[in-house]
């Protein structure tokens, strides 16, 4: 497209990308750990996220081009097999949230009255996630995309029906029942929000879709930074008052069902005038939508990305197309990214999922933010949200990881054998030709020891 965006659309394209799914997909998995005090737990992981988007908006000028984390990593430390680790790695994450997406686009889908829950004995959640994977990947094999003046008017639809509910579901609870907002006090002394904090961060990455999208935008350094800096609270206020709506309204259905919790509180909310099961339709549909468009965005996002990784030779040429355009993504990469998160969304869990996704950004984030440090010495960097970013992406690892061995074991096994696997496939790519001397070296010994 040759359509120039402006700092609206910047804004929009970053505050969609987070607000498009993550509030669906994670507020459950976050309230069962810290409570009420999980609006902390939000506030806790976006002034981290916007320190480390601070780390990016200077970097991205020190170097002069557009990229993200691969392209900074690869220009500040010259290693390109750190470089392309940390791009698989971004990748799994992309991978991971899609399938986060998909599971509460599911989730909300069987949530809807007309649509029952299993088929034949057999769980439709997994069909439907897969079936939604499906028709997104046909979607972009077709290249359809959203113009910058429809994303507009789609975000202000999300974030306004969010806002109206978050705001509606505050009152309802301070003036009508319970009375009074829990805000969680006893708990914000407590690990609680730091390790919900971690959990959360995989709903923080969505701005990151802007450094990739550096061409079409005009005056992209200065408007990409400004778009970062606006977009990262934004989200903060948005997620916090949803939350805290949700954990008065509906503390019963976060603990039974907290997948769809939020259609329960704005059943409540319009429950005394009778019409309940419009304000839990209209979550419903918002949901279906925010988070379907979520995956749409990230998967077209991620293909580029991923086109990116192969033209810099971190991705194996046979995932190529050989008469792909130089201006489309390879047909094979979106099917590729298309199975893989499929197969997450359909076998994961959402709680293994959501950690996996969050790991993975955790891991990038603090590692761009130490390279912003690295650079405190020009005049461009100031030291301390590269710090903070640094600091807080440090903590947040492993006391999530603790939380997670402590009280999910199933889901703490589940991240590490994710985290190793892909490491795993890591090493063995970019470390292939050092391999493969090491095993010459070896035969050719055990050949010299069996002429002896």
């Amino acid at each position: 497209m040759a359509e120039s965006l402006g700092f609206t659309e910047a804004v929009s394209i970053a505050l969609g990308g987070m607000i498009g799914g993550g509030i669906y997909a994670v507020l459950g998995v976050v309230t069962r750990i810290t409570g009420a005090a999980t609006w902390a737990a939000f506030v806790l992981a976006g002034v981290v996220a916007l320190c480390a988007g601070y780390s990016y908006a200077r970097l991205n000028e020190l170097a002069d081009q557009g990229g993200g984390s691969v392209t900074y990593i690869q220009c500040f430390t010259g290693n390109d097999t750190l470089a392309g680790m940390a791009g698989w790695t971004l990748l799994f994450g992309y991978i991971g949230s899609m399938s986060m997406y998909a599971f509460a686009f599911a989730e909300f889908a069987i949530s809807v009255p007309t649509v029952p829950a299993s088929i034949a004995g057999l769980p439709l959640r997994p069909v439907v996630s897969v079936i939604a994977i499906g028709g997104f990947v046909a979607l972009n094999l077709l290249g359809a995309r959203a113009t910058g003046t429809t994303e507009n008017v789609l975000v202000v639809a999300k974030v306004g029906v969010l806002v109206l509910f978050g705001i509606g579901g505050v009152a309802f609870a301070r003036f009508v029942a319970p009375g009074t907002v829990d805000v969680g006090t006893e708990r914000l002394l407590t690990t609680g929000p730091l390790m919900a904090a971690g959990v959360s961060f995989v709903a923080f990455q969505g701005w990151q879709l802007l450094f990739y999208d550096q061409e079409r935008i005009e005056d992209p350094t200065r408007t990409v930074r400004r778009a970062v800096a606006l977009s990262i609270p934004a989200a903060v206020a948005i997620y916090v008052i949803v939350a805290l709506a949700t954990v008065n309204l509906a503390p019963e259905a976060l603990t039974n069902q907290p997948h769809t919790a939020l259609k329960v509180a704005a059943e409540r909310i319009l429950s005394p005038v009778g019409f309940g099961w419009v304000g839990g339709l209209v979550i419903a549909l918002s949901a279906l939508f925010s988070t379907g468009s979520a995956i749409n965005a990230t998967l077209f996002s991620s293909g580029y990305f991923a086109k990116g990784l192969l033209s810099k030779g971190y991705l194996p040429d046979r995932v190529s197309d050989p008469d792909a355009e130089d201006d489309g993504v390879p047909s094979r990469l979106i099917l590729g990214i298309g199975a893989v998160t499929a197969a997450f969304s359909a076998w994961g869990s959402l709680d293994a999922v959501t950690s996996f996704a969050s790991v993975a950004f955790i891991v990038v984030f603090g590692g761009v933010s130490y390279l912003a440090l690295r650079q405190r010495s020009r005049e461009e960097v100031h030291p301390l949200p590269p710090a903070v970013g640094l600091l807080g992406t440090a903590g947040f690892l492993p006391v999530m990881l603790y939380h997670l061995y402590s009280a999910e074991r199933g889901t703490f096994y589940a991240v590490c054998a994710l985290a190793l696997g892909v490491l795993a496939v890591e090493l063995l790519y970019f470390e292939r030709e050092v391999l493969r001397e090491e095993i010459t070296e070896f035969e050719e010994v055990v050949g010299l020891e069996g002429r002896e």
